[in-house]
């Protein structure tokens, strides 16, 4: 990671506050290749009379990394949350406009929340083990959804448990409680169970804030890696982690998206003044 490191300077004036990113690995990839694999049109949320997003218009490209970024409260993680639909059981909640997985209607009668929430994976702010072994953790979706045979659970598991950068940790434990394990590691187990069930989209909110400095980086290689099979959206409020390992990120501020694109260039360029003052500290 050390080749994405973002740092600030010292210097006193407010447009120095700016991360400063170096070159990126995977630069030729920071262009869009396709069709958005998530996208939204004029999306509109609401809580009760609240309307917390305010006609949302972006694409989360396919095989990349796209940051959401902005003050608290600003709807970001609303946004990600509503990729998946994790609202439903809330009371009162209302949408207008188009959120499309793959083209197709997130929000469309009939559609299978099940199917919908297998393609679309999700990692919490807090590491969410279950109360099982670590096996049984990465297990239990694909085993209840019938996705693999019971006799390949194994192989899925530790294919899983590679992936998220956990295999060498935990290979000699895996009937132990995914609860004993330090906070960065149930962070990657979940990443890992996640993975389990075969996702194409993984949302990640706020994935490493409970995190200690070193647990971070690891899950911020893992996520630069991930992407080369999955297409990632994060919502993180740490602008440092955003230029890090994302290729395009969207500022949000009070429901609306101020401005969207490439990582690189929002960051050293930013077209709206508000985006401007939000990465340099002047507000937020």
């Amino acid at each position: 990671m050390t080749s994405t490191l973002v740092e600030r300077t010292a210097m006193p004036h407010a447009s120095s506050l700016r991360p400063t990113l170096a070159p990126r690995r995977d630069a030729a990839r920071t262009h869009p290749t396709g069709a958005p694999v998530v996208e939204a049109r004029g999306f509109r949320f609401s809580y009760g009379a609240t309307e917390v997003l305010k006609g949302i218009s972006l694409g989360v490209e396919r095989h990349a990394v796209t940051a959401i970024i902005g003050p608290s409260g600003c709807g970001k993680s609303t946004f990600l949350r509503a990729i998946n639909r994790m609202h439903e059981l809330l009371p009162d909640v209302r949408h207008s406009g188009e959120l499309l997985l793959d083209g197709q209607s997130i929000y469309a009668p009939g559609r299978d929340l099940v199917d919908l929430r297998r393609r679309v994976g999700m990692v919490f702010q807090r590491p969410n083990p279950f109360p099982k072994s670590i096996f049984d953790n990465v297990a239990y979706g694909p085993a209840v959804n019938r996705l693999t045979l019971k006799r390949d659970l194994p192989e899925l598991v530790e294919r899983c448990l590679r992936q998220a950068a956990l295999w060498d940790e935990v290979k000699d434990r895996l009937h132990e409680p995914g609860t004993g394990l330090s906070g960065g590691q149930q962070q990657r187990l979940c990443i890992a169970r996640a993975l389990a069930n075969a996702p194409e989209v993984l949302l990640m909110d706020e994935p490493c804030s409970a995190l200690d400095p070193i647990a971070t980086q690891k899950v911020e290689q893992l996520i630069f890696e991930l992407k080369q099979q999955y297409t990632i959206a994060i919502v993180t409020h740490n602008m440092q982690q955003a230029a890090r390992v994302s290729d395009y990120t969207g500022f949000f501020d009070r429901g609306e998206l101020i401005e969207f694109g490439e990582t690189e260039q929002l960051f050293t360029a930013p077209v709206q003044e508000r985006t401007e003052a939000y990465i340099t500290g002047r507000f937020g």
